[in-house]
Order: C-alpha cells, then sequence, then structure tokens
C-alpha cells in the first residue's frame, strides 16, 4: 500500500465509512442501556488506549499501526476535541522513536524567530535528532514560519544558517487545509510536505457508539486522578449522552463526565448539558422561527432556565424550588414534565 497520494483525496478517505450511518443501528445499544441499569461496560484498552467500536476508527488504527514504524510526515485533520493529539501519542508509542520524548510545538501564535528556536533549528545537532515533532494546529502558522518550516524539512531547501529538522513531523489541524491553500494563507508544497499521510477524524457524533467505552473510560480515569469513588451513572443519562450532538466531541464529554465526578451527582452535570442541547436546537431552528414563535420560544428557555436554576440550588428539593419560584409543588411538577424532567429522572 502507497502513502505518498496527494493529501486531499485522502481527507475524510479512512472514516468514510463512519459517516453516512442509519442512527438506528444504535437502538441495540439504547435497549440494553436502559433494561439493564447495573451492565458492566467491556473495554479493551492499552494503557490510555480504547480500543474503537466504529468502523472510521477502526480503519484509522489498522493506518496507523502500519505506518507508526516508519518515518513519514503524518497530517491528522479534524473538528477541535476529535482527539488529534491522542492520536499523535499513539503513533508516537508505537513508532521506533517512543523511548524519546514527544516535543509538542503549538502553532498557535508563533512567531519567526521565536518558531525556529522552539525547532532548535539554532542548536549545533540541528534539531530533534531523530525523535519526534509534534506541530499542534499547523494551520495556525503565518507565513514566515511556515517558510521556515519548509526550509527545515529534509529534501527542502535549508538556508545555510539555520539547520535541517531529521525529527519525524506530526501535525494537526482543525481546519480546511484545501481552502487555506486556496485563500493563499497556506503554502501547498508545506502541506504536501508534511501529510505524506493524512488521517481525518471522525467527530463524536459520527461515532456514538464509542460514548460507552469513552463515558466508563472516564469515570475511571477521574475517580483514580480526584481520589473519588466512581459514580455508576443511570441509564437515562447514558441515553442522554447517545442523543447528545457533541459539538465539543470527546474533550466536551470528558468535562461533562469529571463535572460528574467532583460533585459526585450526575444531576446537577446532566442540567447544563440539556440546557446547551436545548440552546443548540433552539440556534439551529431560529431562522425558521416568525417573531411571535421566537417569543414564545424565548419566554419557554427563559421559564427552564429559572426552573433549573432554582433546582441546582435546592439540590433538587422541587418543593423548596417551587417556593422559590412562588408557584405550586404541582404546577412546578406539569413544567418539569413539559421541559423533559420526568418525576423518575429527578428522584
Amino acid at each position: 500500500m502507497s502513502w505518498q497520494r496527494p493529501c486531499k483525496a485522502q481527507i475524510g478517505a479512512y472514516s468514510a465509512s463512519g459517516v453516512d450511518r442509519d442512527t438506528r443501528s444504535l437502538e441495540p445499544l439504547r435497549k440494553s442501556l436502559m433494561s439493564d441499569p447495573a451492565r458492566e461496560l467491556v473495554i479493551q484498552t492499552d494503557s490510555d488506549w480504547i480500543f474503537s467500536a466504529s468502523a472510521a476508527i477502526q480503519t484509522i488504527e489498522g493506518v496507523i499501526a502500519e505506518i507508526a514504524p516508519t518515518n513519514l510526515p503524518i497530517l491528522l485533520a479534524g473538528e477541535s476535541g476529535t482527539g488529534k493529539e491522542m492520536f499523535a501519542n499513539r503513533v508516537h508509542q508505537l513508532s521506533g522513536h517512543c523511548e524519546q520524548p514527544l516535543a509538542r510545538i503549538s502553532c498557535a501564535s508563533m512567531k519567526s524567530p521565536a518558531f525556529s528556536d522552539e525547532l532548535r533549528l539554532n542548536s549545533r545537532d540541528g534539531g530533534y535528532g531523530t525523535g519526534t515533532v509534534f506541530l499542534d494546529e499547523i494551520g495556525e502558522l503565518d507565513a514566515a514560519c511556515q517558510r521556515d518550516l519548509l526550509c527545515a524539512l529534509p529534501n527542502g531547501s535549508a538556508m545555510p544558517e539555520k539547520g535541517i529538522l531529521k525529527a519525524r513531523i506530526i501535525s494537526t489541524t482543525n481546519r480546511n487545509m484545501d481552502e487555506e491553500m486556496r485563500a493563499g494563507r497556506f503554502r501547498s508544497e508545506l502541506y504536501y510536505r508534511i501529510s505524506c499521510v493524512c488521517l481525518r477524524l471522525p467527530p463524536l457524533r459520527e461515532r456514538k457508539e464509542d460514548i460507552p467505552a469513552l463515558v466508563d473510560f472516564f469515570l475511571k480515569k477521574h475517580a483514580a486522578e480526584l481520589g473519588r469513588p466512581r459514580p455508576s451513572l443511570r441509564p437515562q443519562t447514558l441515553q442522554h449522552f447517545l442523543d447528545h450532538s457533541w459539538p465539543g466531541n470527546i474533550r466536551e464529554l470528558e468535562n461533562v463526565i469529571k463535572e460528574i465526578v467532583v460533585l459526585g451527582d450526575e444531576r446537577l452535570a446532566m442540567t447544563q448539558l440539556s440546557a446547551s442541547s436545548t440552546n443548540s436546537a433552539q440556534a439551529a431552528a431560529a431562522r425558521s422561527y416568525s417573531l411571535k414563535a421566537a417569543a414564545r420560544a424565548a419566554s419557554r428557555e427563559a421559564e427552564r432556565e429559572l426552573i433549573l436554576q432554582a433546582l441546582a440550588r435546592t439540590r433538587w428539593n422541587r418543593k423548596r424550588a417551587a417556593q422559590e419560584l412562588q408557584i405550586s409543588y404541582k404546577s412546578l411538577l406539569y413544567k418539569l414534565k413539559q421541559i423533559g424532567f420526568e418525576n423518575s429522572e429527578v428522584n
């Protein structure tokens, strides 16, 4: 298999099998979570690595296993929070340079000559030797830094006063690099030099079959780090995780799980996630609203926020929350049902 193809065709090629799945494929998982609250999630892990159930990610893992022992430069493309740094570390762990540290350089706001100093191009040994350099968000580099990097790559026209970067390059980007090149913001010759292998990581909404494993992994991880007991989540919470669109991807999921571990009460953390889901849905539908419909929606959302805030302050004591809101207890129960919090969800 050759990995020297133009990257324009590669981006997305390794994840195409996971993009257009019918969401009905998640139904067996939903039913299993709802029918057996005590169900243990069996996860195969290797240190800090979770072996995915997603066909798209499994394909990417197969490619990584094949190319990691080589010295080919790799570009990992995907939305923020999709795990690009995690995959970069995985490549490094499976490479021949795994005994050496992974040198991480954040490209955001990087300026020349500071960038050359970060790459150690001015040092006597000419950089990081045979190690691995991880260029995080390479699409953020300005024109001067792009020129410095291009000239420092092997087989490039190295400047006499600067060294050659002998280390393996692993880069990430959350930008559409085709558009960046067309707009003249990124040098095409540099793009093809850093992307002999280019892998697109699908967002979490396109690999929801991995959510149970990720939830279990993060619960164990943060419970151990914080010295807290590992919470047991309700089936309704796990179903909510499957239904949520996760605009912040894996990073957003991890933050929610960490909050659950810290608070020791999943309902408080889920209040914010529910509000986030509602706001996202309303923003998407806002363009088709009439003024009257928009006013009604805003009123409902304001009422919902007040109710959830009162419940959070009273730690879901509904009688106290009703008193704070100056409504009857029966009215509060009715409104909770309207906004999707059944009695069984808050008991």
